[in-house]
């Protein structure tokens, strides 16, 4: 996978869907099995390379160009990059697809009301109460993915069993020849 182009392994979902949970655990294998991986997480994102943008559609197309720029110089450097970011639109999710060679796209699935449990720092509450425009899942619209590469549901499985089945799917595309291992149509 990473002999000469990286691959990059785009998480995305709701916020609290489990994505930056499940890239640490996956991330954590990899190295285990002596990759090179760099995990890009959203909110560390959005505090350095796009500080400053906000939450329009332009501002968020704008977030994903820069982390698209990023994890492209990383995986045609030979490293597996792991991002971790809503991507609510599927425009956004085509552009990043578009511009890196090596991109799977894992839909990290959660009902609405599960992240909502889970909130710790009680965004949903405030989206709810009108103190957050443009949250997304509240106030501003999540496109579900209509053909992810891979698709795990954090609320039915369990960190280990979805970190294995990404895994695998990694291990099966390894395997298979270079041109099918782009794209993928498992589920």
């Amino acid at each position: 996978m990473d002999t000469e182009q990286g691959s990059v392994l785009w998480f995305v979902g709701l916020s609290g869907a489990g994505k930056t949970t499940t890239a640490r655990e996956v991330a954590a294998k990899l190295r285990m099995r002596g990759r090179r991986v760099e995990l890009l997480d959203g909110d560390e994102l959005r505090a350095t390379i796009c500080k400053g943008l906000g939450f329009s559609r332009e501002e968020r197309l704008e977030n994903i160009k820069r982390i698209t720029y990023v994890a492209g110089l990383l995986a045609r450097n030979g490293v597996i990059v792991l991002v971790s970011a809503i991507t609510p639109y599927r425009e956004m999710r085509a552009y990043a697809r578009e511009q890196l060679p090596a991109f799977v796209e894992i839909y990290v699935k959660c009902p609405l009301a599960e992240c909502e449990r889970r909130d710790v720092k009680g965004l949903y509450a405030k989206a709810r109460r009108g103190e957050i425009a443009h949250f997304t899942g509240i106030t501003d619209p999540f496109a579900e993915p209509a053909s992810p590469d891979i698709t795990i549901d954090t609320a039915a499985g369990s960190i280990d069993g979805n970190t294995a089945a990404i895994l695998a799917w990694l291990d099966n595309r390894e395997q298979r020849p270079a041109a099918a291992a782009i794209g993928g149509d498992e589920r």
